[in-house]
């Protein structure tokens, strides 16, 4: 059963139709007993991507501030071999990645064949915030300047994918009520105070602009090939979940085609080492 909304252009989705507090009809422990044998079923199909070295994969974590993006890449990823995984975080950009077009940062950190690299946050910020302070000063959105990085995205997209990468693209849709909530428990706790700033309270005075922008952006940017997935986020265990769900039911029908590759990489590795193997090493 598909817990996720799909944007995959054929159709306008607006965030309205998705209830960010839908469970999908699970309990915490029903979800719970699901996720673990899909988390040893997601290490076994990254170790395959490793091994194979035909495609790697991109997986995107868009959301509010308190969507639960840190928290999704600690249970989804869990079991993940560190070899083969990374983790980009993309804040404010630097002086210098300003000097470049708006991708040229996320270029670089796009995984290899056989990795797996996780976004939190990503190029879509270049796409959204625009929207988002145009709202607040009271303007009109540039709208050719925001369509030409809706078109940019789409020809990069295309160009990752064309170069053997497989990229998911996954947005966090927590409530505005569900958002406050969480972000006055971080900053009562002391433990977790750092994680807030000034910025998460202003923010949530444009609320409505980041929501119209986001739902403008993922209609604009989403292929058959590289949908959006809209998940449910007012329950982190569900929406790590959904996350992991999405994400092995997606790369399952790569399976076969992964261990023939790794076989035949197998069989030539092991003929070069015998070669260079002393003589009668392996005869």
């Amino acid at each position: 059963m598909a817990y996720a909304t799909t944007i995959d252009g054929s159709r306008h989705v607006a965030l309205d139709e998705v209830n960010p507090g839908d469970d999908g009809g699970l309990s915490e422990a029903q979800a719970g007993e699901r996720l673990e044998p899909m988390a040893r079923e997601l290490l076994e199909l990254q170790e395959l991507i490793y091994a194979a070295e035909t495609e790697g994969v991109l997986v995107i974590l868009q959301g509010m501030d308190a969507a639960g993006k840190d928290v999704t890449i600690r249970h989804v990823f869990m079991s993940a071999n560190p070899e083969s995984i990374r983790v980009k975080h993309f804040s404010k950009m630097t002086e210098e990645e300003e000097q470049h077009h708006f991708l040229w940062r996320a270029h670089a950190e796009t995984p290899g064949r056989g990795e797996l690299v996780i976004f939190d946050r990503s190029y879509y910020e270049q796409a959204v915030m625009p929207q988002v302070e145009a709202a607040a000063d009271g303007e009109e959105t540039d709208d050719d300047d925001v369509e030409a990085r809706f078109e940019d995205i789409r020809a990069f997209e295309r160009i990752l994918r064309r170069g053997g990468l497989l990229v998911f693209k996954f947005f966090l849709h927590v409530s505005n009520e569900e958002q406050e909530r969480r972000l006055i428990e971080r900053m009562e706790n002391i433990e977790t105070a750092w994680k807030i700033s000034a910025r998460d309270w202003t923010a949530r005075r444009s609320w409505d602009a980041y929501m119209a922008a986001y739902e403008r952006t993922m209609n604009a940017t989403a292929t058959p090939d590289e949908p959006w997935y809209v998940v449910p986020a007012d329950h982190q265990w569900f929406h790590n979940l959904v996350v992991l769900q999405t994400l092995v039911e997606r790369l399952r029908p790569y399976r076969d085609a992964w261990i023939e590759a790794r076989s035949q990489r197998g069989a030539q590795e092991r003929e070069s080492a015998r070669q260079e193997a002393p003589e009668g090493v392996g005869a």
